[in-house]
């Protein structure tokens, strides 16, 4: 998982800590949280997010890139493309989630997939406890698992 800024809401940072934990029994994981620019105007920080952001993407990785105009996965449906990667001997999925402001047009274009968590507008820290809960749940639907019930 790739992300700007920090988890600053301590309930969230505590789910995102449970559901990370839950999902390093499944996976490898590890998340990149790179610091917000800062930057006077929006395009600057944005372009600056982006190119740090851009900078973490490793070759060969698959990145999947949170967008809201994405396409919408069930969490069945996300199960079956996690299938199919470890089927196809997929070393590294990335999963970004840009700054409040979204993210440039050069790393959007480096996205392989764009998935949309929900048409609903969610904070950047609710969508990366969203994300992980997912992954998680994809995980036990995969192993056969009651957790998805």
């Amino acid at each position: 998982m790739i992300w700007t800024g920090k988890t600053k809401d301590a309930h969230l940072r505590a789910l995102v800590a449970d559901y990370f934990e839950r999902l390093s029994h499944f996976a490898r994981c590890e998340v990149s949280e790179f610091r917000e620019s800062g930057a006077p105007d929006e395009k600057t920080g944005i372009d600056r997010d982006s190119k740090r952001i851009s900078d973490g993407l490793r070759e060969g990785a698959i990145n999947v890139l949170l967008d809201p105009s994405g396409t919408e996965w069930s969490s069945q449906d996300l199960a079956e493309t996690i299938q199919r990667w470890q089927d196809s001997g997929t070393k590294e999925v990335a999963f970004i989630v840009g700054g409040p402001n979204g993210v440039s047009q050069e790393l959007a274009a480096r996205a392989n997939k764009r998935w949309s968590l929900t048409r609903l507008t969610l904070t950047h820290e609710m969508a990366r406890v969203l994300l992980l809960e997912q992954l998680y749940r994809a995980y036990t639907i995969i192993h056969g698992l009651p957790y998805q019930k």
